[in-house]
């Protein structure tokens, strides 16, 4: 179990890929709180893998936020990210419920979990988001602040 005094901020994984269009979202989410150092921490990342079950065990709120290929209904989702084992081909890309889930059975740590999904429609290679990802994007931001002391 880890020592609680380790524990001082929220960890926010941003997964994506900044040239790849829509897909820069999650970074771009990171990019809008940097400077909130004295609440969060920040990992950008292309993928989840195993050696992030270590990194999140060492928080007590780890939020996940990642573009989604589905329309949603407010351009956005945020949902409690529960552990769950899950199947896959490949170990070199995980879900963020199998990130949670891999930190409670080796570390005994499961933080709590949220994952942010925010709407794209563009993915190839091209540095800028797509005016739709845009909206999406300031309607994931707008939502987060103003129900963010009750998140971290």
């Amino acid at each position: 179990m880890n020592d609680l005094s380790q524990i001082k901020k929220t960890l926010l994984i941003g997964i994506g890929n900044n040239g790849r269009s829509d897909d820069a979202l999650g970074w771009k989410f990171l990019d809008e709180f940097s400077g909130r150092e004295d609440l969060y921490d920040f990992e950008y990342r292309y993928q989840l893998q195993i050696e992030d079950s270590e990194l999140v065990s060492r928080y007590e709120t780890v939020i996940f936020v990642d573009a989604s290929h589905e329309k949603l209904e407010k351009g956005f989702s945020f949902y409690t990210c529960l552990p769950a084992p899950t199947s896959a081909f490949t170990t070199h890309q995980l879900a963020p419920e199998t990130v949670l889930w891999l930190t409670g059975e080796l570390f005994d740590a499961p933080p709590k979990g949220y994952v942010m999904a925010i709407s794209g429609i563009e993915w190839k290679l091209h540095f800028g988001l797509s005016n739709q990802a845009k909206k999406n994007f300031k309607n994931a931001i707008a939502y987060f602040k103003k129900e963010e002391s009750s998140i971290v």
